[in-house]
């Protein structure tokens, strides 16, 4: 990304919060429609006539070109204002939306999956730059906090909402209500966003990896990498885990889920303040925490009292986390926010993809012991990244 000096002055006098907000509404449009499929993949292969499997594999598509998006969005993009950069990932969620609710078959569907992976690649590299130029430097933490704040929302709400409205309106009824939001989304940030025009396109952007050269982004974006894969290795089976191990019966289940939610949506409320006055220790400290959860629910995985706590406390903390890191990811390369944005949006999905699949391999074959410990290690190793990183961070109090 280019260098944007021109704006700063005017940032110090004015803050956009209403397009922080309107960009959060569509973060949780987004982030509804990437998980939607997961409570309702049974009416959507019945009604396409392909196995559950494979309507699952909308969510790797998704999560497939997200990646490939993040990676190439600031060098596609070029001198293209970033206003109009965000307008069209808004469209593209619509058009997605309707493609999705349309589609005649199983095809069509992959392609409007395709399509919600586009613009959730697309946004989200976007966001840490956006938030520098909508608001002062010292309000960058509170902005990517709200943006996401609406990503934690939709976590928690994006599979009960789509069960409910599948069992009312039908699973492509449930996919056209994100076309509405899609739009209120759209015209909320045409009015509220300022134009973002960039300056001549920097021809170091031609390639994100370049940033690795930086020790101090390469220590920071592994540390990040393997916080997703240790925070996902465990998270992806802790269903299984609390109907076989702590034997919960399906409303203890849901309420358990909402609790993991509501607490993450309230992590990422205050995070903001522990950022402000310990940033490095906070990120230290969560995957260490996270570590020591993932220890206690192997030692007390049958009792249902210590369980639940401990998930909560997870969730307040984990959920939180992505905010730091994209903080980090301000601060660090406040003038290459849109590189480091995409690719650290790159190997977030790239860990959660692998994480999940390790922790699945251990699930299977040694149980969930094997797994919770496997999640234990990285998180202990990325703690000690992110104290590496902290070591290597020349202005580690800015």
């Amino acid at each position: 990304m280019s260098a944007l000096p021109s704006h700063t002055k005017r940032q110090k006098e004015h803050a956009y919060w209403s397009g922080v907000f309107a960009m959060t509404l569509c973060v949780f449009a987004l982030i509804a429609s990437e998980f939607m499929p997961v409570s309702l993949l049974t009416p959507i292969s019945a009604d396409l006539g392909v196995s559950e499997g494979r309507v699952g594999q909308g969510i790797a598509i998704s999560g497939l070109f997200a990646v490939l998006t993040s990676l190439s969005i600031s060098v596609l993009a070029g001198t293209l204002n970033r206003k109009v950069l965000l307008l069209s990932m808004t469209l593209l969620m619509a058009v997605s939306g309707a493609i999705i609710a349309l589609a005649p078959g199983y095809l069509i569907y992959m392609v409007g999956r395709a399509l919600i992976g586009i613009a959730i690649g697309g946004f989200w590299s976007l966001s840490a730059a956006t938030a520098i130029r909508l608001v002062p430097a010292h309000r960058v933490p509170r902005a990517l906090a709200i943006f996401n704040g609406g990503n934690a929302l939709a976590t928690v709400i994006a599979a009960p909402l789509g069960s409910y409205l599948g069992s009312v309106i039908g699973w492509r009824g449930a996919f056209f209500c994100i076309v509405p939001v899609a739009v209120i989304a759209f015209i909320w940030q045409w009015f509220s966003l300022p134009a973002m025009t960039t300056e001549k396109a920097d021809k170091r952007t031609a390639n994100v990896f370049r940033l690795f050269a930086n020790p101090l982004v390469a220590a920071g974006l592994t540390a990040c990498g393997l916080f997703f894969m240790g925070q996902f290795s465990l998270f992806t089976y802790l269903r299984p885990f609390l109907e076989t191990v702590t034997q919960v019966n399906i409303t203890t289940l849901s309420l358990i889920l909402l609790t993991i939610g509501m607490a993450g949506f309230i992590g990422t409320l205050v995070i903001g303040t522990f950022l402000k006055t310990a940033f490095y220790p906070t990120l230290i400290t969560i995957p260490l925490l996270m570590a020591a959860i993932s220890g206690a629910l192997i030692a007390f995985g049958n009792s249902v009292w210590i369980v639940a706590p401990l998930l909560g406390l997870w969730g307040l903390i984990a959920t939180a986390a992505p905010t730091g890191w994209w903080t980090w990811i301000a601060r660090t390369l406040p003038e290459d926010a849109e590189a480091g944005g995409g690719l650290m949006v790159a190997i977030v999905q790239l860990s959660i993809a692998m994480g999940s699949t390790l922790g699945g391999f251990a699930f299977d074959h040694s149980g969930y012991q094997s797994t919770f410990l496997i999640s234990a290690i990285l998180l202990v190793i990325a703690a000690a990244l992110a104290l590496l990183t902290s070591r290597k961070d020349i202005h580690p109090t800015h």
